[in-house]
């Protein structure tokens, strides 16, 4: 059973940065990928990056692309997120997620292909 505990969420003004931890646990590093994704209140819930265990292969859509950066230290079985110049916008509960690679269809940051959730941190961006 893959289990996931993020960590690392608090609030910081704009421009800032803040670098979620996502320790992992019960999955074989090159079948799954491990992905954030956030929601705002009365937002649907999006997602922000994904990584292919295995090939270190990422995707960030552009409304974070060079500002957040995904990667995962294998030893510690952790991914993480760097987040950088952190706007408003960005203020959401975050969430890591993974699924089996062989799961992957279409859009890949599409929620309902994840399997496993972790119980979210929280991030709050002020101007």
């Amino acid at each position: 059973q893959v289990q996931l505990v993020e960590s690392g969420g608090g609030s910081v003004q704009a421009g800032g940065s803040l670098r979620l931890s996502c320790a992992a646990s019960g999955y074989t590093h090159s079948n799954y990928a491990m992905a954030w994704f956030r929601q705002a209140p009365g937002k649907e819930r999006e997602g922000v990056a994904i990584l292919y265990s295995g090939n270190s292969y990422t995707y960030y859509p552009d409304f974070v692309k060079g500002r957040f950066t995904i990667s995962q230290d294998n030893a510690k079985n952790t991914l993480y997120l760097q987040m950088n110049s952190l706007k408003p916008e960005d203020t959401a509960m975050y969430y890591c997620a993974a699924t089996e690679r062989t799961v992957l269809r279409g859009y890949v940051l599409s929620p309902d292909l994840y399997k496993y959730w972790g119980q979210g941190t929280q991030v709050t961006v002020s101007s």
